[in-house]
């Protein structure tokens, strides 16, 4: 009788998730464009794919970006939170302001820094232009457009982070950190030897949880970029809809979300792996 009760959400998950997963892989093998009838053509669209440029520019930013979220904003999450520990009031305050760009729709964030922080006249960069502080709009230029758009995201994002690092410090037993300050420790030391350690599981769900996002990065960069310019910011996800809906090449756009997937499904076994090798210890 009870697992009446299942049935609703398992035909929900098979609706909504399933199914569209099986049809993806079966179109990853067929050449269409979304009108005609399929065509068959085996490996034909992961070969178009690696003789394409543009993927292998795709591919080259998607890690680049990966490398820059699972530095820069786990690091500082980690920093702030373990700050915000020494601090007795105005905890909630802190955790409300850096959770804030969070809750902002992304299309919200993307306009206020396109407008107001890189607009080479009426943004911050506009303003410091004036006072002899040349600063050249990140996005409109090849070298830099990518680093512009993971700027935007890194601000939305290190705060989600330092609240969900500050949350797993806070279970840390109080005495095992006396103990340590006890000892001489610093607070670099402290952190180091004893915190890091203690939220470690957190840190490395947070981790993989990074990289399976990192590849499934889109709304940022298309509403500023678009891919571009000259595909300098083009990542994976832009790639695959640019195939299917300005292309129409649906089995190439399948095949690329195929090799999207692929990268969280090496993730989360590396993560299992890893929580499965704890437990066993």
């Amino acid at each position: 009788m009870n697992r009446l009760f299942l049935l609703p959400t398992m035909a929900i998950n098979m609706a909504v998730i399933l199914v569209p997963a099986c049809l993806t892989v079966a179109l990853a093998f067929f050449r269409w464009d979304g009108i005609t009838d399929p065509v068959f053509v085996g490996l034909g669209n992961f070969r178009a794919l690696g003789d394409d440029r543009v993927f292998w520019i795709a591919l080259r930013n998607n890690i680049i970006w990966t490398v820059i979220f699972l530095t820069i904003p786990i690091a500082v999450g980690l920093l702030v939170a373990s700050m915000m520990l020494t601090i007795r009031r105005g905890r909630t305050a802190f955790q409300l302001i850096f959770f804030l760009p969070v809750i902002i729709a992304t299309v919200i964030t993307a306009r206020v820094w396109e407008g107001m922080i890189f607009h080479p006249t009426n943004g911050l960069f506009g303003w410091l232009g004036g006072l002899g502080i040349d600063l050249q709009n990140p996005l409109a230029r090849p070298s830099t457009a990518l680093y512009g758009v993971a700027a935007v995201d890194l601000w939305h994002w290190w705060g989600f982070l330092a609240v969900v690092f500050f949350a797993a410090l806070r279970q840390v037993p109080d005495e095992l950190i006396e103990a340590a300050q006890l000892d001489g420790a610093n607070f670099f030391q402290n952190l180091r030897y004893v915190l890091l350690p203690a939220i470690m599981p957190t840190i490395a769900l947070m981790a993989i949880m990074t990289v399976i996002w990192s590849f499934l990065v889109f709304d940022f960069i298309f509403i500023l970029t678009e891919g571009g310019p000259a595909f300098s910011s083009e990542v994976l996800a832009t790639y695959a809809y640019r195939k299917a809906f300005f292309d129409l090449q649906v089995g190439q756009a399948a095949a690329a979300a195929l090799i999207i997937s692929l990268f969280g499904i090496v993730a989360t076994v590396f993560y299992i792996r890893v929580q499965a090798r704890e437990g066993h210890l």
